[in-house]
């Protein structure tokens, strides 16, 4: 008897760290910033209120729409992002915390399709600041996590590279209404420099 107690209590114990390894999995963050020569209203109104539309700013992404009945930005908004023609390539993500007053969400990504993330624990907070009339801050905070979580530190650069050309893209595409495509970034990226 007292080792079926004391065998109970280890599986527990056990079963306590799991739970809590399970609850600490850990992530990895990047924060891109980029100053785009438009008004933050202008900016935002790319990144915030067409959240449907990404597919128009993003050089990666070939369609976007919002799924799930949603037909506007906003608290709980839903997108479904394509990255490949056939729709087999795609993320769908889900607009929280959206304060339109300070121009800013969370994108939390909820199903990751084929893509190597854990759509748990993966999310990037967008933030639009006012430098002045004619001038925005754009900041893209990414916090994720790989399947499996050795890719991660190995995907962070390819992640920090590919928001960076979409700093890039929403920059032109607010300057000019030009929609972005994987074939036309190529001579937009080099009217643009990092900032």
């Amino acid at each position: 008897m007292k080792k079926a107690v004391q065998w109970s209590m280890f599986l527990a114990l056990l079963g306590g760290f799991h739970n809590q390894a399970n609850a600490q999995k850990k992530t990895r963050t990047f924060t891109v910033t980029h100053i785009i020569d438009a008004s933050a209203d202008e900016v935002w109104a790319v990144v915030g209120e067409d959240y449907g539309g990404i597919a128009k700013s993003h050089p990666k992404i070939v369609s976007s729409d919002y799924i799930n009945g949603c037909e506007h930005s906003g608290e709980g908004a839903q997108r479904v992002c394509s990255f490949n023609e056939k729709g087999t390539r795609f993320v769908k993500e889900k607009q929280v915390n959206y304060n339109a007053e300070e121009r800013s969400f969370t994108n939390q990504v909820f199903e990751a399709g084929r893509f190597p993330v854990d759509a748990e624990y993966t999310f990037a907070n967008y933030r639009v600041e006012e430098i002045d009339a004619n001038t925005s801050r754009f900041v893209f905070e990414m916090t994720y996590r790989t399947k499996p979580a050795f890719l991660g530190g190995l995907m962070k650069r390819s992640f920090k590279n590919l928001i960076e050309d979409y700093t890039i893209s929403i920059q032109h595409h607010v300057k000019t209404g030009e929609a972005i495509t994987k074939e036309n970034f190529k001579d937009i990226k080099k009217k643009y420099k990092r900032s």
